[in-house]
């Protein structure tokens, strides 16, 4: 395993390399991660990890500073899949590189999570543009958990004319069905106990949404959300295709960020 840290090293390095499997991270690995790497693994790619974390995405410098961070043990976990390289760009030398594509960010950037993050997706998109820039790798694995994301993704990758393959991973989840994130790594055991009730009151409300959609007010899920001590942002209902509040019949997924004391979590089910 190679550690780089450098953008033309490391661009000088994969230059030969014509079928990469990339991964972005944010470090702070888990369960999630490795799913990813191990799904890369089954197409026999030499496979590329970066971890940054990107202080453009971020709100603040205080959401940015305590953002959890483990770099020692995140290498330590990427040497055990032994992967081929890990790219660590230092924040100065990722946005002296010269991009070569405008950055595209499609409507559905100002619904969600883009409605209550300002220049959260214009920094995401950003830093996801010089990444695969600088590797040029042949397949991106991203997950679903963070869906709006992969969507303003694939569309920023259309819209540029990428050919670049991306795989969409299902989401990660414990056996409590708690969805993998870094951020659970602020939570404590009393904190996750309550973000896996939030998911078994989704299940339970999409199966009975499903069979009564036209009937069904969200007001009835919040309250029972908000009944664990929380602060909800946003629930939303959204049809993956369309990207609109479903029809009868339609497949739908429920969006909800929500925080849990001071730690900001997503999911969609």
């Amino acid at each position: 395993m190679k550690v780089i840290k450098n953008t033309k090293i490391i661009k000088r390095i994969l230059k030969g390399s014509r079928s990469l499997s990339f991964i972005p991270t944010m470090g702070s690995l888990h369960n999630g991660h490795i799913s990813l790497i191990k799904k890369a693994k089954r197409d026999k790619n030499k496979i590329v990890v970066s971890i940054f974390v990107n202080p453009k995405q971020f709100e603040n410098n205080k959401d940015y500073k305590s953002y959890p961070r483990n770099l020692g043990k995140d290498l330590n976990i990427l040497k055990k899949q032994k992967i081929d390289f890990v790219f660590l760009p230092r924040v100065k030398d990722i946005y002296l590189y010269k991009t070569k594509n405008k950055i595209y960010l499609d409507k559905f950037s100002k619904n969600l999570c883009g409605k209550y993050r300002s220049g959260h997706f214009k920094g995401v998109i950003d830093i996801v543009n010089r990444l695969v820039e600088i590797v040029r790798p042949k397949k991106i694995y991203l997950g679903k958990k963070d869906y709006q994301q992969l969507i303003l993704i694939k569309k920023h990758f259309s819209k540029n004319n990428f050919k670049i393959k991306i795989i969409e991973c299902n989401t990660y989840r414990d056996a409590f069905g708690l969805a993998e994130s870094s951020r659970n790594k602020s939570l404590n055991e009393n904190q996750l106990n309550v973000a896996r009730n939030v998911y078994r009151i989704l299940k339970k409300n999409k199966l009975f949404i499903k069979r009564n959609l036209k009937n069904y007010r969200l007001n009835n899920l919040k309250k029972q959300i908000i009944s664990l001590g929380l602060k909800i942002e946003y629930i939303k209902l959204l049809n993956l295709k369309t990207l609109k509040y479903p029809k009868i019949n339609e497949n739908f997924n429920i969006f909800i960020a929500y925080y849990l004391g001071k730690t900001r979590l997503i999911d969609n089910i």
